[in-house]
């Protein structure tokens, strides 16, 4: 168990660092105002309307970073900061958010993927460490017995959080493609202004790797439990 506690302790040192250098560049960019002048709900009306898309509302919501896509109501809710200001950093969320509304119309394949594996996870996440903890206090490294099983259920279960995590990714990495060439190719944003907007939203994506790469380290190392420590 040491081990593995460790092994969280670094994944977790990492995530800080990239969530701490994420919110130092929405701070920095944020202080760049648009030579627009619009805002971040502004912004994504235009980026829904040029892309044909009349049945999705931008809406506010509280909170800072907690800008999504709601596929279920059609909803691109962005955090009040972003819905209001019109700097760089508003743009580049307001854009990306509406990539996903965009995935969502063009049925993209991986978000689709990852839709499907939403109420599986939501069961599943949360159990899989107790199950392969259960199995191993069973005995699960000493052969076949029930406490295998239940250690090989709980991996199984924590397989699902991996292979979402990795999906997430080309999810995210699409999301802000799009949102970087509509505001390049429609003009919304000076050179220096997308070189800023690229930067925040290349640290956001580092986030989603940082927790893939970390539910993989996690997954394997639970593994080398059960299936290494069998004769």
């Amino acid at each position: 168990m040491l081990g593995y506690y460790i092994l969280i302790g670094a994944i977790a040192l990492v995530s800080w660092m990239v969530s701490n250098k994420l919110k130092k560049k929405f701070a920095f960019y944020s202080k760049r105002q648009l030579n627009n002048g619009m805002s971040g709900r502004e912004i994504a009306e235009k980026m829904l309307a040029d892309n044909g898309i009349g049945d999705v509302e931008v809406i506010s919501v509280r909170g800072q970073l907690t800008d999504h896509y709601n596929p279920k109501n059609k909803t691109v809710n962005l955090s009040e900061a972003v819905y209001n200001q019109r700097n760089a950093a508003a743009a580049a969320v307001a854009a990306h958010e509406v990539g996903h509304a965009v995935q969502h119309a063009t049925a993209y394949g991986a978000l689709q993927m990852r839709s499907q594996l939403v109420p599986i996870v939501s069961v599943t996440s949360g159990m899989s460490q107790w199950l392969v903890i259960g199995g191993l206090i069973l005995g699960a490294a000493a052969g076949f017995g029930p406490g295998y099983w239940v250690a090989v259920a709980g991996l199984v279960f924590m397989g699902f959080a991996t292979l979402f995590s990795f999906i997430t990714l080309p999810v995210e990495y699409d999301a802000s493609n799009r949102a970087l060439a509509w505001l390049k190719t429609k003009n919304m944003v000076s050179q220096q202004e997308y070189e800023g907007a690229e930067d925040a939203l290349k640290w956001a994506a580092r986030t989603y790797l940082v927790a893939a790469i970390g539910a993989l380290a996690s997954l394997l190392y639970w593994a080398l439990q059960i299936f290494g420590g069998r004769d």
